[in-house]
């Protein structure tokens, strides 16, 4: 980052000092940093100070920060074992984890320290963090949500670890080619990674496709066995999750594919060398590319591969670590908490009554007990699409006897609302894990509630609309089994490290107790009147931007005005989103700049970040729109004072940089698609302001802020529904507003694309054809909005206090109250102090 992030002390006086364990592994004074990165230039890195390349500087600066996170981890490690503690296991097929380096440094009390060090031996510690690759092994908000609740887990110092798999390519890499997305490969493991301890003692063996046998078992009692098939190996891959201000270290544990056999030595001797290796191939592609285009059959049988392959290798895991102190498994659900972050992981439920029922040879009805009391399962979708659904075919090649237990599961089940609901067929057809039809599907979100004692939305909304349209029948037959869990980030990531310069004017004015616990923000809103405050306040906002603008200016070649209002839009590009909404309004806006320059209140800068899936043809068309638009817009920005830049390739560095710098919010989803967000959170805390609907935790954001410091417009979800309900016709809208027709009109003309003057009719027939996601319906409240946006920002002490009040509000948006909830209400595990 450009400055050095706030102060954090050392988290004791004991780990401040020599303790008797090698002070240049463990010290946190600049002489001992130094010495660790020396020796580890030296040792690890086989280089003399004076050949060492930047890289081998980070790796050693690396290797030095792990070494002290080693000491912690391996104490951690021995107190949960001492203490026998009941764990909670997150299980996410997604860690959209970012970089490790500076977070680390800021946790262990380490920044200053290591940025002397580096400063004496010649070295800028920033540029050492820009070389560190982003670990993108997420997509979006759910693999960000999972990497910060693991921050906050080590932070309250709860037992916890994280499980998922070790993608070799990540997200892909966008580059933006003549205004389209071009996907590369991610190779983020180029160059290795320090963080990571790989753990071969502990590889599970994982078997796909085969064979089920059925006979009698000595006892009189039925046997099941699986057999025959192929066998994949997962080796479990370490990383240490340190917590901030104390000696925590938990662990995530990521799994990769390697063949059971490295290949066929008779085939190789005997000059066959591509069928030699061909097992080896088949089986490591289940963890070499983060969720594979599924459009294919193909595609679908390796994301279904890959889902179990980690789920099996964590049960396995966590089966394996429970056996360690227990003999039986009557103790095992007040031991493990596992929960499912949305359906990926859903055949856990499966997968753990294999292993009770089959391996471990308990009853039914106990081990089913079991299972339930274990697991919760956390939905992070209200859209039909996005709720797994996997051919029973697919299941019996693949699976046949995971599929031959969600069937059992699934007949017991149905007997149950049976005696419920007597009579009520539908109602059995529409709760039943089997969809029938032409194919038989299984309904993974539906295994993920039978077999979970919690199920929990991740907003306030969001969960009742999932009670109320998307479960409603299950809902109805158990509802103690429904709550909510609003989403959060942390503070530390997110404020800490990210703005530095806020961050410490914060503490400069209300202690530095904010950073774990966020309600202590509160005491900055009456500082909104302070005008000295506020002047501080503002110089850090124009200081980001600032930085913002040099770092897009050397990147994109783009030079932006720092003085105009920032009105950003990062996030997965996703059509419920509505990025095209912004895009129609910017193309409206421009269009009366044109006409009347005076009619622009306030110079603005329209930034986006997204990537769009490599199959989703709608979304990638969008973003080619939206760098048409930039092309035309960016021409005569002196003459309208509007600019817009669709930034390649977002990941989470990016948004570290983007949000401080940010003066608007987009959060502009039609209500009732988004969940939750998080990016609402991150951009609140940080001092923007959100123009959105009432969709996901925008309402509870409002609720926190006030109606006066919150840009709302659009159709509520009920009035979403009775829009649709009585037959939404979206050419009216067009016909009636004379700004969206000409903007339309303007799109469709290939304007914005004169080498294909009918690129974008997909995109104007289906907004005038269907119009989904009701953006032609939104559309003149949303520029309504706008308009205040601009007027209000011209009013700088008003903004300003405005934006005070968003941070002094965001305390509750904290991943560590959302974690303290999951820990006390659904896993019930206790804070476990680690000492020095």
């Amino acid at each position: 980052m450009s400055t050095a992030p706030v102060d954090v002390p050392p988290t004791s006086a004991s780990d401040a000092q020599d303790t008797g364990r090698e002070p240049s592994r463990t010290g946190l004074d600049p002489r001992n940093v130094r010495r660790g990165v020396l020796e580890h230039v030296r040792f690890s890195r086989g280089k003399n100070p004076e050949t060492a390349t930047a890289h081998d500087r980070f790796m050693a600066l690396a290797l030095a920060v792990r070494d002290r996170l080693a000491d912690r981890w391996v104490r951690t490690a021995r107190t949960y074992y001492e203490q026998d503690v009941k764990r909670a296991y997150y299980l996410s097929a997604e860690y959209l984890l970012g970089r490790a380096l500076g977070n680390n440094l800021i946790n262990i009390g380490m920044y200053d320290a290591a940025e002397q060090a580096m400063r004496e031996m010649g070295v800028d510690l920033s540029t050492l963090v820009e070389m560190e690759p982003d670990a993108g092994l997420g997509n979006g908000g759910l693999g960000r949500l999972a990497a910060c609740f693991l921050d906050s887990l080590a932070t309250l110092g709860y037992p916890g670890m994280g499980y998922g798999i070790r993608y070799e390519f990540g997200i892909f890499t966008q580059d933006i080619v003549d205004g389209y997305q071009v996907e590369r490969a991610d190779e983020w493991l180029k160059f290795g990674n320090p963080w990571e301890i790989v753990r071969p003692e502990k590889a599970v063996p994982v078997r796909f496709f085969g064979r089920v046998e059925h006979h009698q078992g000595a006892d009189g009692r039925p046997v099941a066995r699986w057999v025959g098939g192929k066998t994949v190996i997962g080796v479990p891959f370490d990383t240490p999750i340190a917590g901030y201000g104390n000696n925590t270290v938990n662990t995530l544990r990521l799994w990769q594919a390697r063949a059971s056999e490295e290949f066929d030595l008779l085939l190789f001797n005997a000059g066959d060398y591509e069928r030699s290796v061909v097992e080896k191939n088949d089986s490591e592609v289940i963890s070499k590319v983060l969720y594979p285009n599924d459009a294919f059959q193909a595609g679908k049988e390796l994301r279904l591969k890959q889902q179990y392959f980690f789920v099996a290798c964590s049960i396995a895991d966590i089966v394996r670590r429970y056996l360690k102190t227990h003999t039986d498994f009557r103790d095992f659900p007040s031991k493990a908490a596992i929960q499912l972050n949305d359906t990926h992981p859903a055949i856990a439920v499966a997968e753990l009554m294999r292993v009770l029922v089959d391996e471990k040879r308990l009853q039914w009805d106990e081990a089913f007990a079991i299972t339930q009391a274990t697991f919760g399962y956390t939905n992070h979708t209200l859209l039909a699409e996005a709720m797994e659904k996997w051919p029973a075919t697919l299941f019996e090649r693949l699976l046949p006897r995971h599929l031959e237990i969600i069937y059992e599961i699934n007949h017991r089940f149905l007997r149950q609302v049976q005696i419920r609901y007597p009579f009520d067929h539908d109602r059995m057809r529409r709760m039943s894990l089997v969809e029938e039809g032409p194919e038989k599907k299984i309904r993974m979100a539906h295994l993920a509630v039978v077999g979970s004692h919690s199920v929990n939305g991740v907003a306030e909304l969001h969960s009742n609309l999932l009670k109320r349209d998307v479960l409603p029948d299950f809902a109805e037959m158990m509802p103690e089994r429904f709550n909510n869990k609003t989403n959060g980030v942390t503070p530390r990531r997110w404020l800490s490290w990210s703005n530095p310069r806020l961050a410490r004017l914060i503490t400069s004015r209300i202690g530095g107790e904010w950073a774990t616990d966020l309600d202590q923000l509160q005491k900055l809103a009456p500082l909104a009147e302070d005008a000295e405050f506020r002047k501080a306040f503002a110089q850090v906002k124009k200081q980001n931007k600032e930085d913002l603008a040099r770092y897009l200016r050397d990147t994109c070649q783009v030079d932006l005005d720092p003085n105009a209002i920032f009105d950003v839009q990062i996030k997965r590009l996703h059509e419920y989103k509505r990025q095209l909404l912004n895009a129609l309004h910017i193309v409206s806006l421009w269009m009366k700049a044109r006409r009347d320059p005076s009619t622009i209140i306030a110079p603005r800068v329209f930034l986006f970040g997204a990537k769009a899936a490599p199959g989703y043809h709608e979304a990638k068309l969008i973003i080619r729109l939206i760098n048409g638009i930039a092309e035309v817009v960016n021409s005569d920005a002196g003459t309208t004072g509007l600019q817009v830049l669709f930034v390649p390739n977002y990941r989470v560095s990016l948004a570290e940089r983007i949000i401080p710098a940010t003066d608007v919010s987009e959060q502009i989803s039609t209500a009732g698609m988004e969940a939750s967000g998080t990016g609402n959170m991150k951009f609140m805390m940080n001092g923007a302001l959100t123009l959105g609907t009432l969709d996901g935790a925008n309402v509870e954001i409002r609720q926190a802020v006030g109606d006066e410091n919150f840009f709302l417009f659009g159709l509520t979800v009920d009035e979403v529904l009775a829009r649709k309900r009585a037959g939404y016709k979206p050419r009216e809208e067009y016909e009636r507003n004379v700004e969206l027709r000409e903007a339309l009109d303007l799109i469709a003309s290939g304007f914005f694309s004169p080498e294909d003057k009918h690129l974008y009719k997909p995109l104007v027939d289906g907004l005038l054809d269907e119009d989904r996601y009701l953006l032609l319906a939104d559309f003149g409240a949303y520029a309504a909005r706008q308009q205040d946006v601009a007027r209000a920002y011209k009013d700088q002490e008003k903004w300003t206090r405005m934006a005070i009040h968003n941070v002094a509000q965001a305390g509750i948006f904290s991943s560590d109250r959302t974690i303290k909830q999951y820990a006390e209400e659904i896993w019930r595990v206790k804070q476990t102090p680690v000492v020095p």
